[in-house]
């Protein structure tokens, strides 16, 4: 709700992946500017985050997510905002425990837990194993999958002494991916149900301490290529363990969820 000129907002994070979440249901905030939205993602003179999440009214579902970069672009999803705004439409009031999300990339199933959320995602697309891109005159192997947003997976063995700023951001760059550029994920295969995964995210251009949409391609990938048998136990960057399950098809993938913490760490009010 708007306070004058002040917007109330929610600090949240999934497995360290940090958002400004806002209950839009006025459909009041100023989604067309971009500078007001990089602002308040900047760590230094807004609240900072990973990106901004708004709860809005739905004809479709119990409401309707809009997740914008902080750079100021609207993406059609984000796995752990996803989770975050399930918990917080829940504690407003806004939607049951059980309840349909609408986004831009389709319908998600939402389950607000205890102690986490579980997501059932849209059916995955573009689905490509062992392609090969040219990166200062060496060969990578990678394989691709959309999970609401575009990912490129390449598999590692040195995940912990990887510059994943440089090499990411040279791969998101790549003209194999323009105009619009992908996420990069880079996934170490631990177990026959564990992964460990970093990302490089566009719109952040940075690594982040999770990406639930990255930790869901990695799975899917690896599943893909018989190296790991679901439910699949995923290791961010921040540490926490999510848990993605799915069903192989000869087309693809079905069922998918992604299941992990949602956690509230401060709310306030803000100058729009």
């Amino acid at each position: 709700m708007l306070i004058g000129m002040k917007q109330l907002f929610w600090k949240m994070h999934g497995a360290g992946n940090d958002f400004i979440l806002m209950d839009d249901r006025s459909a009041l905030f100023p989604c067309a500017d971009a500078a007001l939205i990089r602002r308040l993602c900047d760590r230094h003179a807004g609240i900072g985050s990973e990106g901004l999440l708004l709860i809005q009214p739905s004809t479709r579902a119990n409401i309707r997510m809009r997740f914008f970069n902080p750079d100021g672009v609207e993406a059609g999803m984000c796995g752990n905002g996803a989770r975050c705004i399930a918990r917080l439409a829940h504690d407003l009031g806004a939607a049951p425990s059980s309840m349909h999300i609408e986004t831009a990339t389709g319908l998600l199933k939402a389950d607000v837990l205890p102690d986490a959320v579980r997501l059932q995602l849209p059916a995955p697309t573009d689905c490509r194993c062992h392609q090969t891109l040219t990166l200062d005159n060496q060969a990578i192997r990678y394989h691709t999958v959309h999970t609401g947003v575009p990912h490129a997976v390449v598999e590692t063995q040195t995940l912990d002494s990887l510059d994943i700023r440089a090499i990411g951001a040279a791969i998101r760059h790549h003209p194999a991916f323009a105009p619009k550029g992908t996420n990069v994920d880079f996934m170490a295969i631990t177990g026959a149900h564990a992964l460990r995964v970093r990302t490089y995210e566009r719109g952040v251009e940075a690594e982040t301490p999770a990406c639930g949409t990255g930790i869901t391609a990695c799975a899917l990938i690896a599943g893909k290529l018989d190296r790991v048998i679901p439910p699949v136990h995923v290791t961010c960057k921040h540490g926490d363990i999510l848990e993605v399950n799915y069903r192989l098809t000869s087309d693809g993938f079905e069922t998918v969820t992604l299941l992990g913490p949602a956690a509230y760490v401060f709310d306030g009010a803000v100058e729009i």
